[in-house]
């Protein structure tokens, strides 16, 4: 089946449901035994619920994956793959430019735990092989990266990795299933915030992991089910429904994008524009050949490098909220500085180029040109 037949009826059976074309909230914590030790595919809310089985099979199948497993925040569906596959004395190896989030929880909750974390420049795939050490467990890799929107040969990088038995994770957020399916290019681990793109509408909070790998699948599972950070019902069914229109949204996205990207270029107020759609993009080139769109990100350098003109920027902005997340249908504007990226150490916002006149753009699906319009008048003089 093609993407959007997929993401429309794939993981669920309407008939052991009593015909419910959409999938039930199962809204119990506990399901009842007949005997004693008797085997049941559900029992306790924490281990598995139908709405959320739905959910992990349907991301499967848009992953191109064998399993799926839900958590109740990207975060804690990155600190499940970190446990399953790290412990102390043990290193990961991070791409250097990624979500200030997962920086946060690699380098002050697992390297006081007694694993090394080294954040690196993947951008030359030759490099890995002389990264690698006896103690090298993991390869962590964002492609296109956040805020900077940085492409990395998650192919490539992935066969380096595994030559040396290093399983490779990729958080796909920003890309989403719909344009790139890392596992399809090597990769052994794919994480999304489903609060983003797949929800799409900035009304839930879960985190998705897809693998084929079974012992891979094992180990995640059961921290799923120990630690318990599962979602809900609820939010099951919100992401169900939003990525049944992912493919719908992401066709709007990146149109948008493209245009918000070639208007920027232009324009006097802005420095620089990072966009993987654009032919001065460093990783272009690539990005054409392991992404089937560019995104609906696009991250600019305003001319005037300071917060106080960030600020005025974004306080213009009409249809833009001033927020942290991305990926949901109304444009939002994020100042990387202080927000996605505010726990970073000043030294190391400054190496990345997490500048204070950095805005990271979230392009909605409104009208392009109400959109071009509102990002005219707040770039004014």
């Amino acid at each position: 089946m093609k993407f959007a037949t997929r993401a429309i009826h794939g993981g669920y059976d309407p008939h052991g449901h009593n015909r419910s074309v959409m999938p039930p909230l199962y809204q119990t914590s506990v399901f009842a035994h007949d005997h004693v030790g008797e085997a049941l595919p559900y029992s306790y809310a924490r281990t598995g619920t139908p709405t959320r089985a739905a959910l992990e099979a349907c991301l499967a199948g848009i992953e191109n994956a064998r399993y799926g497993l839900a958590f109740s925040s990207g975060m804690a569906a990155i600190d499940a793959v970190m446990r399953a596959t790290l412990k102390p004395g043990d290193e990961v190896i991070a791409v250097a430019d990624l979500y200030g989030g997962a920086y946060r929880l690699l380098t002050r909750v697992l390297a006081p735990a007694g694993i090394t974390v080294r954040f690196a420049d993947l951008s030359d795939p030759g490099a890995l092989p002389g990264l690698l050490g006896a103690q090298t467990r993991l390869l962590w890799l964002e492609s296109p990266t956040n805020p900077l929107l940085g492409i990395v040969d998650i192919a490539a990088l992935s066969a380096a990795a595994q030559a040396r038995g290093i399983p490779v994770a990729v958080d796909n957020t920003f890309a989403t299933p719909y344009l790139q399916n890392p596992i399809d290019l090597g990769a052994d681990i794919v994480v999304h915030s489903a609060t983003k793109y797949l929800g799409g509408h900035s009304d839930v909070l879960l985190g998705l992991v897809a693998v084929s790998n079974e012992a891979l699948y094992r180990e995640i599972r059961f921290i799923q089910n120990a630690s318990g950070a599962v979602p809900g019902p609820q939010d099951c069914a919100l992401v169900l429904r939003g990525i049944k229109t992912l493919h719908l949204r992401m066709e709007r996205h990146c149109d948008n994008a493209e245009r918000v990207a070639a208007f920027l270029c232009g324009h006097p107020a802005v420095a620089q524009v990072f966009f993987p759609g654009l032919p001065q993009h460093p990783g272009h080139a690539l990005a054409a050949r392991q992404m089937r769109r560019f995104g609906g990100i696009v991250s600019i350098y305003l001319a005037d490098d300071s917060r106080a003109a960030a600020s005025r920027v974004a306080e213009r902005l009409q249809l833009f909220a001033l927020a942290e997340s991305l990926g949901g249908v109304e444009s939002l504007v994020n100042h990387s500085a202080t927000m996605s990226h505010g726990s970073l150490p000043a030294e190391e916002k400054l190496r990345l180029g997490i500048r204070e006149g950095l805005l990271r753009l979230s392009i909605g699906v409104e009208d392009i040109d109400d959109i071009l319009a509102d990002l005219a008048q707040a770039l004014q003089p």
